[in-house]
Order: C-alpha cells, then structure tokens, then sequence
C-alpha cells in the first residue's frame, strides 16, 4: 500500500463522516471497503450490494480489469463521492454514492 492510498482513504472517511452524521469508526470502516472493493475489482470480477437512489438493493457483478475498450468519452471528473464501475450483467457502465455501499461477497 502507498502513501497516498492511506491518506485517500482517510480523505474518503472524513467526507462520509462530515455528509452521513455517521461515528467515524463507521466511516473509516467503510472507506477500507470502499478502498478494498476497488482493489479487488482491478484485480478482476467483485460481487457486491448497494443501495440505489430509490432505496432498493442492487446486486452488481463489477470489475475495473481490461476495460479500456469500452470508454467512449471523458466521462465526468471523479469527485471521490461515488464508484464507478463496468457492470458485467448489463454490459454497460454504473456509479454508486460511496454512502450506499452495503456488501462485498
């Protein structure tokens, strides 16, 4: 691990601390998710839950491996406030708040 993936990783847990009203303990768990979860989608294919915008459960099958093929544009800068990710299943590319992360299975 780098340096500056520790200190993105503390970046990531004061915002969610600061948006969610949540204890930092919680926070700080759930950005090593988040960090561990885009690890492991470099890697290859991550199964994992979300909460949609609409406070239903998605189950999404998502990697970040081999995937330059499918960029078309610039895409919007990342603001560290949500994931993106290629879905496997829908063949297409999704994002979710980093706040709504449930599971990684």
């Amino acid at each position: 691990m780098k340096r500056t993936d520790l200190s993105n990783i503390m970046r990531r847990a004061w915002a969610l601390f600061r948006t969610t009203g949540k204890t930092f303990s919680v926070c700080l768990s759930k950005a090593w998710g988040l960090y561990r979860l885009t690890r492991w989608m470099r890697a290859g294919v991550v199964r994992f839950a979300y909460e949609k915008a609409d406070g239903t459960l998605r189950r999404a099958c998502g990697t970040l491996q081999d995937i330059a093929a499918t960029i078309k544009g610039t895409g919007r800068p990342d603001d560290g406030r949500t994931v993106k990710y290629y879905d496997i299943e829908a063949a297409g590319w999704r994002s979710f708040k980093v706040e709504n992360l449930i599971t990684v299975y």
